[in-house]
């Protein structure tokens, strides 16, 4: 994003903004390949398929590379350090004085539109829905456990993206001469293109307390892990392993995260 002043030459800020966007479309695209494993594993009756160590390895390996050598490399090559006009600062931005710049970076918006907001929420509504109406066949204990499961990841991905997708859809038509630019408008797209961002960026902190602490299977691996290391006793884990297989043995497909 452009700042003040930018110190740090254009080979770091090619290094900040490549890892910025390889990590942003890794993370909503394995977001995804999680909604396919479930809906897999559920509503087709079916091994999970990234059971297997080597298919996560081939599908996490495949992603990240789609990410850094695809998705994030028009970034790369269409940023730079550079004088704006006549001031004397330096930005590390897109460069919209040259040829086509304006193009390029409409283009680029609708790239991150697309790979990084609709098709990801296209793929998980697609897999909950059957996954909720699968769920909603079995009995009410485990009903609610998956219905709540399911509520706050859609939420958590719609909730956070949502409204940094608006923000730069409104920048990318105003700047493309589509919606009429004052000064005051200019300033409050910025202001929430600023705090949308956080938001959006917030996903990556809450998915794991999600996955941790909603689901059933890595919260009881969380806890293994806290007794190895002596942080809780060995009654606390045989309690809640107790609680946990007797709610859960009158529903034997599990749609933990």
């Amino acid at each position: 994003m452009v700042s003040h002043m930018w110190i740090f030459g254009t080979v770091l800020g090619k290094l900040a903004s490549g890892l910025q966007e390889a990590t942003f479309y890794s993370g909503v695209l394995l977001l995804a390949c999680i909604s396919v494993d479930r809906y897999l594993a559920i509503v087709k009756a079916a091994q999970p398929v990234f059971k297997t160590r080597h298919l996560v390895v081939v599908v996490c390996g495949g992603v990240w590379l789609a990410a850094v050598g695809l998705l994030s490399l028009p970034v790369l090559v269409q940023r730079e350090t550079f004088q704006p006009g006549n001031q004397e600062r330096l930005v590390y931005h897109e460069n919209l004085s040259a040829e086509n710049a304006a193009e390029r970076r409409l283009g680029l918006r609708v790239l991150r539109h697309a790979a990084g907001f609709f098709l990801p929420l296209a793929v998980l509504s697609f897999c909950y829905s059957f996954t909720v109406a699968m769920v909603l066949r079995g009995c009410a204990a485990q009903k609610h456990k998956a219905m709540r499961v399911i509520l706050w990841v859609l939420l958590a991905f719609v909730g956070r993206w949502l409204p940094n997708n608006m923000a730069t859809l409104t920048d990318s038509l105003m700047r493309a001469g589509w919606v009429t630019e004052t000064s005051t408008f200019r300033n409050r797209v910025d202001l929430a293109l600023e705090v949308t961002q956080v938001l959006a960026f917030l996903h990556c902190a809450i998915n794991p307390i999600l996955y941790a602490f909603i689901g059933h299977r890595l919260r009881n691996q969380c806890l293994t892990v806290l007794f190895k290391h002596g942080l809780i006793s060995k009654k606390v884990l045989s309690n809640y392993r107790h609680s946990s297989t007797r709610s859960s043995s009158s529903y034997k497909t599990s749609i933990t995260m």
